[in-house]
């Protein structure tokens, strides 16, 4: 299919813009997503520490109630006087007004004396209690976080049994286990130990509070650190309190709205944070939504794992975040793709404009119109080529004129030297019978007459001089006649020794050095043979003329480079020829040398002859030293 430039031009500008603008919203989009889910899980990981602290303050909370406690009067008095029995409504009053869900006294041995929300229960021994253990050894105030047995909750509370309780629920990704309900409860609980008025151990108050179902701290944590946000009707942020995997006390909420207890934690964050004691900070699947979440472990006095605290931010609005971001990017991509069309566009047309006028008068030019011009007022590159156009038409148009006029003249010439050459071939056959005649009788006389006779010289001079006009006029019938080569398969090392051998015995060639330089390998060729022999003894006389029948003659021949020519090669050491001189020595009737004897057209005639061989004739030549004379004839496959 064919398109117009200007076509091509707007829809390669649109390709780049479009690659480029879908790969910018790609790689954009990417980045700001990562961005964004990063900044998120920096976020919650700082929303985790906040929870933590929350939390912590809350076991310090009950330690410092717990404490406080301890140090009263009365309880001091109580033990002193041996009436422990006596405070049980003030340890009461003290358990509500404190929101303790248990509050117990034991002696030193760890013996529970009384139990304020149990009192009919006592004298059970709690000295390897983690905790009670811990304060009968360091006699200091201990809280920490603690898992209870049923057992041990009905023993504090009939009422605690029961709250701890909770019913397992089938939660996706979460790990299998085969339980059906947890029975156990767990509770910060802090200890301290009651001195008397010498520093003396007496005994240790404990109490604390039920995690399970309790949902102060989580709903405190969502409402400091999310504030109580929603995001389309759920909560931005959630937290939860984890027993081992399974939540006791949360905010995140199922389904049907109601609090997510008996739910469990993913079996990826099981791994991670249960078993190997790590925290996790990533996207996690948490009840039936997908949450950026932390969890840490929850630890007891003892260092075991024993739960975890979790916090998570909704992921579904940095998800609807990403995608307003990336709807965002793709608009101003296709108003920047619209925006490159209309300028693509106008672009186009100013550029397509001038071009398509230099195409205009391409075709005026073809047409051989030279008058018409190319109009374009800019000053840029389409400016200066239209200003080249046109003067590259004023050029071909004044050079056209010109080769016009050198064309006439040379036809003129040309016709000329037709009339010329057919003049001088007509004159040549009419005074060559005359000519021929003289010489005859010249010839008859010189030897008639006698030796001494006065003018025998005079006639020996019309002899010569006969002679010299009839090798002319011959040389002139040979020019104009031009006959076609005879082609036959030849070697030309015996066409050349053939010529030596004519003219080694000459008396010109008795003081010149004749040296051979052959190349064996060099095929038979297709040639004329007199011909050939004509143009080697041409060059051969030129140069014993320019040594002046001394010096030393290199004959040598070779292939050229390619192997599809062979070279035939005459080196003499003679006068040298001028540079001016090298272009004319093959015109007619031109002579380098001093002393003319031949006609002066030896070379030209060799020249055609090398001509209709489909070879050339080169001359290289340096005043003072010599002249190399190549004759380059081509090589012809013999079964081709």
């Amino acid at each position: 299919m064919k398109f117009s430039i200007r076509v091509k031009m707007i829809l390669y500008f649109l390709l780049i813009i479009i690659i480029s603008g879908f790969t910018v919203t790609i790689i954009g989009t990417h980045l700001i997503g990562d961005r964004i889910v990063k900044q998120a899980q920096k976020k919650v990981k700082l929303d985790l520490n906040s929870a933590r602290e929350i939390y912590r303050e809350r076991i310090r909370e009950v330690e410092s109630s717990i404490r406080l406690t301890a140090l009263r009067f009365f309880i001091k008095e109580a033990f002193l006087k041996g009436k422990v029995k006596s405070i049980e409504n003030e340890l009461k009053k003290i358990s509500k007004s404190e929101s303790l869900d248990f509050l117990t006294l034991t002696d030193k041995e760890g013996k529970v004396l009384l139990r304020s929300c149990n009192p009919e229960l006592f004298n059970d021994n709690k000295a390897n209690d983690e905790i009670v253990k811990k304060v009968l050894d360091e006699k200091n105030v201990i809280g920490a976080t603690q898992i209870l047995t049923m057992e041990e909750l009905h023993l504090e509370s009939a009422t605690l049994t029961q709250q701890a309780r909770i019913e397992l629920i089938a939660t996706p990704k979460a790990k299998l286990r085969s339980e059906k309900e947890e029975t156990s409860g767990m509770v910060i609980k802090a200890a301290a130990p009651i001195f008397d008025y010498e520093g003396n151990l007496m005994g240790v108050l404990y109490g604390g509070i039920l995690l399970n179902r309790n949902y102060e701290i989580v709903d405190k944590i969502k409402d400091i650190i999310f504030l109580g946000e929603t995001y389309k009707g759920k909560d931005i942020g959630t937290a939860t309190i984890f027993q081992g995997d399974l939540r006791i006390s949360t905010n995140v909420k199922t389904k049907d709205g109601k609090r997510a207890i008996g739910t469990r934690v993913s079996e990826e964050v099981y791994d991670q944070v249960l078993i190997k004691g790590n925290p996790w900070i990533d996207r996690a699947f948490v009840v039936n939504d997908w949450y950026i979440t932390a969890y840490e472990p929850i630890k007891n006095t003892l260092g075991q794992i024993i739960g975890i605290l979790y916090v998570g931010i909704l992921e579904q609005e940095f998800i609807d975040m990403k995608h307003v971001t990336s709807w965002t990017f793709l608009g101003i991509t296709m108003a920047g793709i619209i925006f490159a069309f209309i300028v693509s566009y106008l672009l186009g047309n100013s550029i397509i404009k001038p071009i398509q006028s230099l195409v205009s008068a391409s075709h005026y030019l073809a047409k051989g119109d030279m008058d018409h011009k190319v109009e374009c007022e800019s000053k840029d590159e389409i400016g200066e080529l239209a200003n080249t156009f046109n003067f590259m038409i004023a050029s071909i148009k004044e050079r056209d004129e010109q080769l016009k006029e050198y064309t006439k003249q040379k036809i003129m010439e040309s016709e000329r030297l037709a009339i010329v050459g057919q003049l001088a071939a007509g004159v040549a056959h009419e005074i060559n019978n005359p000519l021929g005649s003289i010489l005859i009788y010249s010839n008859l006389l010189l030897e008639d007459m006698e030796q001494e006779s006065p003018v025998k010289d005079n006639l020996k001079k019309i002899v010569e001089q006969t002679t010299r006009c009839k090798e002319i006029v011959r040389g002139l019938l040979v020019f104009s006649r031009q006959t076609e080569p005879e082609m036959l398969l030849a070697d030309i090392h015996k066409t050349i020794e053939d010529v030596l051998s004519l003219v080694k015995n000459q008396a010109l060639f008795q003081n010149v050095q004749i040296i051979k330089k052959y190349k064996q390998s060099i095929p038979l060729i297709l040639f004329d043979k007199a011909k050939i022999q004509q143009v080697f003894i041409n060059i051969l006389l030129n140069a014993v003329e320019s040594m002046e029948g001394e010096g030393e003659l290199i004959v040598e021949t070779g292939n050229t480079s390619d192997e599809k020519f062979i070279e035939i090669k005459f080196t003499d050491t003679g006068c040298g020829i001028m540079k001016e001189n090298i272009k004319k020595l093959f015109d007619p009737f031109f002579s380098a040398g001093k002393k003319v004897h031949g006609t002066g057209l030896g070379l030209s005639i060799s020249y055609g002859i090398i001509k209709n061989h489909k070879g050339d004739i080169k001359v290289v030549s340096e005043v003072g030293k010599g002249s190399t004379f190549k004759v380059i004839l081509p090589v012809k496959e013999q079964n081709g």
